[in-house]
């Protein structure tokens, strides 16, 4: 993984347990996901629009448990020509409710990662999940001054004034998102690069907006030497690949949402290109096969040691 990640002695998180970071390549292009940690769900949040028994039946089939469920919080770091791109920024640690999440920035420190040597951020969209790693004080301190924030015009504009009305989220977490959103647009105003439908970072390594789970979500995709690996965000969940038309209560566009995920899947599944999402089992890097009648198959990958 070049300079990645180096084996360093002195770095912090080296006797976890469980492993937290996962090296791969796409081609040329070297790729390491980071897991964020995990936040506690109610499994319903997963879908909304589920008749209750059909839930229960899926955690029961997937070995998950009926009433709170971890969900996994994945980053990615990808060096290509020259600059290294952090795809998403997980939780960050100002939401005490959830102390396993927010370990991006003690995780690329045990990667060996110093965050003065990324040059981009990708944002996926602008959920607290995604952006919160930015606003920690001291991380952020540690950012160099040009580095380059992109995301889809769009997002942006949408939490100017975001529309929550079609959502299905605790009382709490809307007001929770418009707040932290609005930060961080504050916050990073200048270091902005907004695009209309994608955008290349770096070479091989593009940007797409999708909308659906925010209008302005967005997709990376990353291509070089006939490989091919798409970061999907929040437009696939753990249900997702079997019940692809099951709507997630952050859906701010469910039906939407379920349009842009089977087309996801249906183009995954005919490439033969890997996945990796936000909120899959980390590393979560698997292909997609066709399950037929409109349903897919979560493939993990082996893992390459």
């Amino acid at each position: 993984m070049t300079q990645l990640n180096p084996a360093r002695p002195d770095a912090p998180g080296r006797d976890e347990p469980v492993p937290s970071r996962y090296a791969l390549k796409v081609g040329d292009i070297d790729v390491l996901v980071i897991s964020d940690g995990v936040l506690p769900i109610s499994p319903v949040t997963m879908a909304t629009n589920a008749p209750a028994a059909d839930l229960k039946a899926w955690l029961g089939d997937m070995y998950l448990p009926l009433e709170s469920m971890n969900w996994p919080l994945n980053v990615a770091v990808v060096r290509s020509g020259g600059r290294t791109v952090l795809i998403d920024s997980g939780l960050g640690t100002e939401f005490p409710g959830f102390p396993r999440a927010g370990q991006l920035a003690t995780r690329l420190d045990a990667a060996g990662i110093d965050p003065a040597s990324v040059t981009d951020v990708v944002l996926t969209h602008l959920h607290m999940d995604h952006i919160g790693g930015l606003l920690v004080e001291g991380f952020r301190g540690r950012l160099r001054a040009d580095l380059r924030v992109h995301l889809a015009a769009a997002e942006a504009e949408f939490w100017a004034a975001p529309d929550f009305s079609r959502t299905d989220m605790p009382a709490p977490v809307p007001d929770v998102l418009r707040r932290t959103a609005s930060q961080f647009l504050d916050v990073y105003r200048g270091q902005l690069r907004p695009f209309e439908k994608e955008y290349e970072v770096a070479p091989g390594v593009l940007v797409r907006r999708t909308g659906g789970h925010t209008p302005g979500h967005s997709v990376v995709r990353l291509e070089s030497g006939g490989d091919r690996l798409t970061f999907a965000g929040d437009a696939v969940f753990q249900c997702g690949f079997d019940k692809p038309d099951w709507h997630n209560g952050f859906d701010h566009d469910p039906e939407e949402s379920a349009r842009v995920r089977t087309r996801l899947l249906r183009e995954m599944a005919a490439t033969g290109e890997q996945l990796v999402a936000t909120h899959l089992p980390f590393p979560s890097v698997c292909h997609v096969a066709d399950a037929g009648s409109g349903t897919f198959r979560f493939v993990p990958v082996v893992w390459d040691y």
